[in-house]
């Protein structure tokens, strides 16, 4: 439960240094300028109805400060991506760098090799000096320049690697275990009474991180689905009872997959982990796509990768090195439960299986997202540079805002069955509410 309590940001300490940035101390339409600490972003829009939070939860507004905590130059900052790719991260690198080195003037600004396992010496992983040159054209290309990994670092290895290599800022990018382990750090610097600012930047293709609309990454990751389910749809319209069957990321939210379905139009079943289903029976998916081939003699199903995990009860629980749960490939187990459900029910069945999740993941962010990705980089740069730490970078009711990192992992968004994002799902396919 958010309370006006746990949005309090933390701040290293008394900002005496006048920023270097040429922005206007005054309010006005259309004039850049600095934001005051007090400034603050509304939890809710809408007042009344049944919404029975209190009315004074707030956000930190981001944006430069007038004064700085850290002495541009006197600073050293690092730049560290983790976890699995995702289409933005070389934008927010090469914006973060350029607002520290060319509108602060931090002449030392670090690119953290291979993840977290660079801030473990026993990695043998030394960061690199980050330079215009480095930096020029990597927004071009996906991925991320730096190189990244799961799984964590002991939190008291990396502050001695931070004292040791003089680093005073760290921008981490990554998801929730990137965030949880960026806390972890934060926390341990504070113990020990160091002015280290470590600010977090949102990292999820998934879109899953709470309190943030949307994270970079993910319209451009529902634009190249739309892609491969236009030929889904190609391919499944070209056969007799043909079925384009599309798997796409989503571990526990399906954002990607209602989003590439209602950008499609052409999905006429959507399977998401927020939502149950049941494959047999009269009112199961099989019964369901068998009626529509009857009518229509092709079909597209787009299924998330967490959807359906409780189809593989029997299964052991694995983790991956993030201690995130290992799904079963629910894509290629549906593709052999259709051909053999229809099969055995002597109905003719070509089903196309497209399993795109790392072309989605290793593309370039569109226009966009690399928008987006630039404002990310430059608000965690302006958080930094003000001594504020153990917060990320946040997204809400259309302005950037500051949040604690607890708050920020404190669950997973999901999509709300209830909302109107799966209405509209439910609309554009015309597939029932619930598959039982």
């Amino acid at each position: 439960m958010i309370t006006p309590e746990n949005t309090v940001i933390t701040n290293l300490g008394p900002r005496n240094i006048p920023s270097p940035l040429r922005l206007s101390a005054r309010c006005g339409d259309g004039v850049a300028q600095f934001v005051s600490d007090t400034a603050r972003v509304r939890y809710q829009v809408e007042c009344g109805g049944d919404n029975d939070l209190p009315g004074d939860i707030f956000f930190e507004k981001a944006g430069a400060r007038e004064k700085l905590f850290f002495d541009p130059a006197k600073t050293t900052a690092a730049i560290v991506t983790c976890g699995g790719i995702c289409p933005g991260l070389n934008n927010v690198i090469r914006s973060a760098f350029l607002e520290l080195h060319f509108n602060y003037g931090v002449k030392n600004v670090l690119g953290i090799r291979y993840g977290y396992a660079g801030l473990n010496p026993k990695a043998g992983l030394p960061p690199v000096k980050l330079t215009q040159e480095l930096v020029r054209e990597i927004h071009e290309d996906g991925g991320t320049v730096l190189g990244s990994s799961r799984g964590p670092q002991p939190a008291d290895t990396i502050v001695d690697f931070l004292v040791e290599r003089g680093i005073n800022i760290l921008l981490c990018i990554g998801g929730d275990g990137t965030l949880r382990g960026a806390c972890d750090v934060a926390t341990e610097a504070q113990k020990r009474g160091l002015p280290i600012a470590v600010v977090g930047i949102p990292k999820t293709i998934d879109n899953d991180v709470m309190y943030v609309t949307r994270t970079f990454g993910i319209v451009t990751a529902m634009e190249k689905a739309r892609h491969v389910l236009d030929g889904a749809h190609s391919e499944a319209h070209s056969a007799f009872n043909g079925v384009g069957l599309v798997k796409v990321m989503g571990r526990d939210a399906g954002f990607i997959a209602a989003g590439a379905t209602l950008a499609s139009q052409d999905v006429n079943f959507c399977l998401v982990p927020e939502v149950p289903f049941a494959l047999e029976g009269p009112n199961g998916l099989f019964e369901a796509l068998r009626r529509y081939l009857e009518n229509s003699r092709h079909a597209v199903i787009v299924v998330a990768e967490g959807a359906g995990q409780d189809l593989f009860k029997d299964l052991p629980v694995e983790k991956d090195a993030s201690g995130n749960k290992r799904h079963a490939d629910i894509g290629v187990f549906l593709k052999e439960q259709i051909a053999a459900w229809f099969k055995r029910n002597n109905v003719p069945v070509d089903v196309k299986y497209f399993d795109p999740s790392y072309y989605i993941r290793s593309a370039p962010a569109n226009c966009d997202d690399a928008i987006l990705c630039d404002q990310f980089g430059r608000k965690a740069v302006h958080a930094a540079m003000a001594g504020k730490t153990n917060m990320v970078v946040g997204f809400w009711n259309g302005t950037f805002t500051h949040l604690p990192i607890s708050l920020a992992v404190s669950q997973k968004k999901r999509l709300d069955p209830e909302g109107l994002i799966w209405g509209s799902v439910l609309a554009a396919t015309g597939q029932p509410r619930r598959f039982v």
